[in-house]
Order: structure tokens, then sequence, then C-alpha cells
């Protein structure tokens, strides 16, 4: 019996069948259309595909999306792809497929992917990040996904920069509507933003590293900004779950200078005398999100 799982992002969609060891025997990928029903077609049809190479059919189907389902009205919320906003996602599909379909929160799917079998394998209490384009994060207790009463858990990207001063005040107005975002700050797109203020240059998110790491001055700045501000919002996580393992995922994960620099930051942040909270990178990469998915139902 394989899983299907499904990673719905903002530009593309990737669909995987895995097996009961949770290995990716079939994998499709595909642009985003960008068009509510596109998109259900879309998915409809690379489920279809990746099931027919596999050889076989599953019974049910996890999604990871951006934003959440509303427990209220079942509709999706909250997500940056916001022609999605008030959609009944999950019922559309559901009807296209012919068999349930479990939609959960992107940032859940990554942390359950990398606590299950990942770089947080085995860790009682996972946080995991994405910081990409967006900002996210998930939770993971023991194993299992954490929703929240209201469906919320872990959306760290829309809490405040915590303890900002000097040029981070007043901020900037995310896409939410709410000022100071940590999405505005920490995301991919912040660091190409925070750099292009400074430079009037606006270049890749990778290409500012790089330049970093060659000592290109206002790229070791913009740099040392980006570290500054994910240490204290990590800090500001800590102060309130206290996760044995943090896992970031996202491009700006694939910084290595993170891994050595921002654990002083949140340490130093952190409401603690000692901080023993690991910050990894996460093991599965770019498949940690359909993976994850794929875990949302239990193997029958």
């Amino acid at each position: 019996m394989i899983r299907i799982g499904v990673d719905f992002g903002g530009t593309k969609i990737e669909v995987a069948a895995l097996s009961d060891d949770g290995r990716i025997v079939a994998r499709k990928r595909d642009a985003n259309p960008g068009e509510y029903r596109a998109a259900v077609e879309r998915v409809t049809s690379l489920i279809r595909e990746v099931e027919g190479e596999a050889g076989d059919k599953a019974k049910a189907i996890g999604m990871g999306v951006p934003g959440s389902v509303s427990p209220k009205t079942g509709m999706l919320r909250n997500a940056n792809s916001t022609w999605l906003n008030g959609k009944p996602f999950r019922e559309d599909l559901q009807k296209a497929l012919g068999r349930p379909v479990r939609l959960a929160n992107d940032a859940n799917c990554f942390a359950l992917s990398e606590a299950s079998d990942g770089a947080a394998a085995g860790a009682g209490v996972v946080f995991g990040v994405i910081i990409g384009t967006g900002c996210g994060g998930g939770v993971v207790v023991n194993g299992k996904a954490l929703d929240g009463i209201n469906g919320i858990a872990g959306e760290w990207g829309h809490t405040p920069l915590p303890w900002a001063s000097g040029g981070e005040i007043p901020g900037h107005v995310c896409w939410c509507g709410r000022p100071n975002c940590l999405e505005t700050w920490v995301a991919g797109s912040g660091f190409v933003a925070d750099y292009q203020r400074a430079t009037g240059v606006k270049l890749p998110g990778g290409d500012i590293s790089k330049a970093a790491e060659a000592g290109e001055p206002e790229a070791v700045a913009a740099l040392e900004r980006y570290i500054d501000r994910l240490g204290r919002a990590l800090a500001m996580v800590c102060d309130i779950l206290d996760p044995d393992v943090i896992v970031l995922g996202g491009g700006m994960s694939n910084v290595e200078a993170l891994y050595a620099r921002v654990p002083e930051v949140t340490a130093r942040w952190a409401f603690s005398d000692v901080f023993e909270t690991q910050i990894v990178q996460a093991k599965h990469g770019d498949s940690s999100g359909v993976r994850g998915a794929a875990w949302l139902w239990p193997l029958e």
C-alpha cells in the first residue's frame, strides 16, 4: 500500500508516492497555475499520474498547503496565495478524487517529516521552520503534528519581530495587513528586501549569501542583520515552546553560516541560563513537505 503526499506551493505542486518504509517510489512536479479551478485539476491529474507510475492507488491523500483550514467554516484561510482563501479546497479535491483528503499547513508537514525520520527523528518536541519565499512554522509533539484548538499552532511567521529597535521600527506592513510580521524580516524575500533597502540593488538571496561568503561588505552586513533577527525570533519560540530541536528548511536554510551563528544569538535572547536546543538543517530538504503530507494518514 502506498501513501500519497502533495506539497502545494506558491509556484509549484509536487506529488509523491511513498512506500510503507518511507521511500519515494514515484514523483511528479509541475508549476502551480495560480488559479483555483485550474489548481484543483492540476493536483488531481498529478496524483493520477503518480499512482499510475507507482502501480498502486492510495486510499486517502495527504496535502500540505499554505495557510490552514478554518475549524469554523472548513474553508482555507491565511494563505499567502490569497486566491485560495475562502475556498472549500479540501472538499473540491475530495469530489474530484473520490476519496478522503487531509489538509495540513505546509510547515506542519515539513516538521512532521523531519520529526518522523529526518533531522529531528526521536525528538519529543520539534519546531519546524520554513524560511523561503514566505515564513512559517510547524510543531510536532511526540510524533504528532499539533494543529491547536483554533488550527493556528506554529503560525510563527505572522507574529511580530521581537525586541525590535532602531531601523526595525515601525517595520513593514505584511501581505496579511499586520505590521512587522516575521515574514517581512526572516523569509528569503525579507532578506532580499533588506539588502535592497541598504544598497538599492535587488539580488536573489543565494547571490547575496555568496557575496557575503566572499566578504562583500554590504552583503556581510545584511547577513549579520538576518542572523540577529532570526536568532531573536527563535528565542521567542524557545521561551514559549522550549523545543528539543529546531529544524530549518526553505531556501535560507542552505546558508551554512546560520548553524554556526544563530544558536549563539538565540541563546543570548532566550529567557534561560542554559540553552540545549539543537538548531539543524532539514535532512530531506525540498522533499520534506511532500513526505510529511504523506505521513498525515496512517497505513491501513
